[in-house]
């Protein structure tokens, strides 16, 4: 998120994906919220305060882990000159559905093809003068599709029209929420995919949730109280000898390190300390769950497990909500599943949570849906929808903004910190 000249920016960024589901670029999303408080600001300059902030502030490698980059550009932004500070081999200029094909466009677009700039049509839509723009489509390399928007037949005529006359084109297929979705694009000749399926779990192997597993979760759960009792919870390690073994590690290697040898769980458990212990089992638990750790869609799903978990637990504070580390716990598991590959049900059967927790991560209206809601919009750059479940929450859109900003920093500094 960047801040300029009084203006304050959510910025995002959703995951695009191949046909191995491995991750290969990411569109930059983001929103201003000025119409309140700057009615005449130009929505380009909200657009280049982005582009400033993402890739001089924060730096582009950070943004997108040396991926390129979708980013969405008007008529007005694509004719201006703020190409000449963008490295073409990191951006991809995103042709927004509204900007009016005319012959000084094509021009530019040949031009900035000819720079190295890669072109994607975002929401295509096939028009009957589709062949009064014949001349565009020798320069576009991706055109996207909205799935959930675009009726079947309209998607099969688009996809047959552009296979046969344009072969060089890429599909990639956006608003893919489901695995049926993603298998379907997969099978009409879509080679990229944005949308949150990678979310669902995978292949359901098995009903049984590792033993191992259960032993984290119920250590997590102590360690959300305020004072855990430390008895208990060392005993719950010591019945895993892994963990064990790698708390032993950890504080051998920690700084706070006695000189006297560690003889028990329980001081180890104390020299390392509840914060720095808590820190470390989150992520642990999650790297123990996965064996393909390293793969980019587990991180993501990772790091949106993590967001979810601080920015419901911090605006739970924020209203003063009796069980505030409670609903770390919702955001933390909302994408259980996910990480086990597992059915849901099966999976909070065997979770040591409240029946308030296990019915907010099951779906359920509870008192606690509107936050982990809207910690998944603010994950998933869903802007109106967080606005709403904003004011439901009546949460000021400043302190929105700020959690969202400390958050996203929580999350990389403790990703980039642990064992991940």
């Amino acid at each position: 998120m960047g801040k300029s000249d009084g203006m304050e920016v959510f910025v995002a960024r959703q995951p695009i994906l191949n046909i191995h589901e491995q991750i290969v670029g990411y569109e930059l999303l983001y929103r201003n919220k000025q119409e309140n408080r700057f009615p005449n600001i130009d929505s380009d300059i909200a657009t280049v305060d982005v582009l400033v902030n993402s890739f001089l502030s924060i730096g582009i490698d950070e943004v997108a882990q040396g991926k390129p980059v979708f980013v969405n550009f008007s008529g007005n932004l694509l004719l201006s000159s703020v190409f000449d500070y963008i490295d073409p081999t990191k951006v991809i200029i995103e042709l927004l559905e509204d900007v009016a094909i005319t012959e000084e466009i094509v021009i530019r677009i040949k031009e900035l093809k000819q720079r190295g700039f890669q072109i994607a049509l975002d929401d295509f839509i096939l028009s009957a003068n589709i062949a009064e723009h014949e001349e565009i489509f020798k320069y576009i390399d991706y055109i996207k599709i909205d799935f959930l928007a675009t009726p079947l037949l309209q998607r099969m005529e688009i996809e047959h029209e552009i296979k046969t006359k344009y072969p060089h084109i890429k599909f990639l297929a956006e608003k893919v929420e489901t695995r049926n979705q993603y298998e379907v694009a997969k099978h009409s000749g879509y080679t990229l995919f944005q949308g949150y399926f990678f979310e669902q779990p995978k292949v359901l192997k098995t009903t049984d949730v590792p033993p191992n597993v259960i032993q984290y979760l119920q250590i997590l759960s102590l360690l959300r109280e305020e004072e855990p009792d430390i008895s208990i919870l060392a005993k719950n390690i010591e019945q895993d000898i892994s963990l064990t073994y790698k708390l032993l590690q950890l504080v051998n290697f920690s700084n706070k390190r006695s000189k006297s040898k560690v003889r028990s769980i329980k001081q180890a458990v104390l020299l390392l300390g509840l914060t720095e212990l808590r820190k470390w089992m989150y992520l642990l638990a999650m790297r123990e769950t996965r064996s393909d750790m390293e793969s980019d869609t587990t991180k993501e799903i990772i790091a949106s497990s993590l967001f979810r978990a601080k920015i419901c637990e911090r605006f739970a504070t924020y209203n003063r909500e009796d069980n505030d580390a409670e609903y770390f716990l919702v955001g933390l598991f909302s994408l259980i599943d996910a990480i086990l590959d597992r059915p849901l049900p099966i999976i909070l059967q065997q979770l040591p949570f409240t029946e308030e927790i296990i019915e907010t991560i099951s779906g359920f209206n509870t008192s606690m849906a509107p936050y982990l809601n809207l910690s998944i919009a603010l994950n998933k750059a869903e802007w109106s929808k967080a606005d709403a479940l904003a004011d439901e929450l009546k949460l000021p859109y400043d302190v929105v903004i700020q959690y969202f900003d400390e958050v996203t920093r929580w999350v990389k500094e403790s990703l980039n910190q642990q064992l991940i």
